[in-house]
C-alpha cells in the first residue's frame, strides 16, 4: 500500500484512467471485430467506423500510433481484397 500522499493520489489517478481506457479499448475492439465480420457495401462503412475509433484511441493515448496503423492497414487490405 502507498505511504505518501502523492503515491495515494497517483493510485486514484491510475484507477480513473484505467476505467476510461478500458471503455475506449472496448469500443475499438468491437468496431474492428464488426468490420472484419461484415461483407459487401456494409463492410466499407464498418471499416470507416473502425478506423475512426482507432484514430480516437490514438489521440487519447490509449493505443500506440503504430499499433493503430497496423490495424488500419490490415482492415484496408481486407476491404481491397473483398472487392
Amino acid at each position: 500500500m502507498a505511504n505518501t500522499k502523492s503515491a495515494k493520489k497517483r493510485i486514484r489517478q491510475n484507477e480513473r484512467r484505467r476505467i476510461r481506457n478500458r471503455g475506449v479499448r472496448s469500443k475499438v475492439r468491437t468496431a474492428v471485430k464488426l468490420a472484419r465480420s461484415t461483407e459487401g457495401a456494409e463492410m466499407r462503412t464498418n471499416v470507416a467506423d473502425a478506423i475512426r475509433e482507432l484514430d480516437k484511441a490514438v489521440t487519447k493515448g490509449v493505443l500506440h500510433r503504430n499499433t493503430a496503423a497496423r490495424k488500419k492497414s490490415a482492415l484496408a487490405r481486407r476491404l481491397a481484397a473483398a472487392r
